[in-house]
């Protein structure tokens, strides 16, 4: 018979007081080899993915940005971002040896050991803007995500350099560097199609006036059919910029009722998704589109995303120049930091955040 579901913890505040107090997170958890999941990791029905949803010979697009300039390669990245709010780029200018460096660095935070992990936890950690964590928002979920994280916000080479685990520094401030040319590519092609010709510094700021990069650990799990990874929900920022690794269990929701669509891996490729706040400041031209992580039971998994959003204390509505056109606003001015706050304050849950913004 199987061992009983939390078989080394008494009750969920053992499991609490190891995972989130001690640091050990939920690569702790799988590495003490359990044979069963623990009973607050499993979701209920509906939040567990249903594999007869998902289409097989679909795929998001694949987009060659070796000439980006070119009004065809133009044409497919808004065509993407208003279709399927994801595409995959390759031949793109982030070097593949930046994209390995900070898979690396991933393994070697995540391999360091939980006292050390628990230095820039909440309780622990020097700032707000340093975060080792567990789940999405432990507080208010229901059932907890099989994953760990660190979060880095970024504010200056300086506190970087201070505040930022020597073991991924270097490699994510490289990496965040060098995506820049690329998300200022992408961003150009996509304001051109809303017609704003020219994205100045004001512009610029309210695109990209803030940036975070997360390193996320997804450890093998023992009853990965009745959890997840990350539960379904669109980003917040303006755009993502997804590097993946081999292992894959990213899916997108497809555009007809509850299918589901897997983004293969492909080495070298970027992910790039539309977030929230560029569906709002396009007026909903731009689609922010629900998206998920399923748990694996035979490897670990890691990602590093880096949300490209407006700073927290910008307005966002859609563009004057879209309103100027003609077009009725279907959104209404928020404050940033209101929309992520209310963001954070539940669980995640598919596309409901945006109606925080809806007129």
């Amino acid at each position: 018979m199987a061992p009983s579901l939390a078989e080394p913890f008494s009750d969920s505040s053992a499991l609490t007081d190891f995972v989130i107090n001690k640091g050990n997170g939920v690569k702790g958890l799988s590495e003490l080899g359990l044979r069963a999941l623990p009973k607050p990791y499993i979701q209920p029905l509906e939040e567990r993915m249903c594999m007869t949803n998902i289409i097989p010979q679909e795929s998001i697009p694949i987009i060659d940005m070796s000439n980006w300039e070119d009004p065809q390669v133009a044409k497919s990245i808004r065509d993407a971002a208003s279709k399927w709010g994801f595409f995959q780029i390759i031949n793109h200018d982030v070097p593949l040896e930046v994209l390995e460096n900070v898979k690396d660095a991933t393994y070697k935070f995540f391999g360091l050991p939980a006292v050390e992990k628990n230095k820039y936890s909440k309780e622990h950690s020097s700032s707000n803007n340093v975060r080792f964590g567990t789940s999405f928002s432990p507080q208010a979920e229901k059932a907890l995500e099989w994953k760990d994280y660190l979060s880095l916000f970024y504010v200056s080479e300086e506190e970087a350099s201070a505040l930022w685990p020597p073991a991924c520094r270097e490699q994510v401030l490289d990496y965040m560097r060098k995506s820049e040319v690329v998300i200022k590519q992408l961003l150009q092609v996509l304001m051109k199609g809303l017609n704003v010709n020219e994205i100045d510094q004001t512009k610029e700021s309210l695109l990209m006036g803030s940036v975070r990069t997360n390193l996320n650990y997804y450890p093998i799990c023992p009853n990965p059919e009745l959890t997840v990874g990350v539960g379904r929900h669109s980003d917040v920022s303006t755009l993502t910029i997804l590097l993946q690794d081999e292992i894959g269990g990213l899916f997108v929701r497809g555009n007809q009722g509850d299918n589901w669509i897997h983004v293969p891996p492909i080495k070298g490729s970027i992910v790039i998704n539309v977030g929230d706040a560029l569906q709002i400041l396009s007026n909903g031209r731009y689609r922010s589109v629900e998206h998920r992580v399923v748990a694996n039971g035979s490897k670990n998994r890691i990602s590093v995303p880096i949300f490209v959003n407006p700073r927290p204390s910008d307005m966002i509505g859609p563009l004057p120049e879209l309103i100027e056109s003609g077009e009725k606003p279907i959104y209404k001015q928020v404050l940033y930091s209101d929309y992520v706050k209310h963001f954070f304050r539940k669980a995640h849950d598919g596309k409901k955040t945006v109606a925080f913004a809806e007129l």
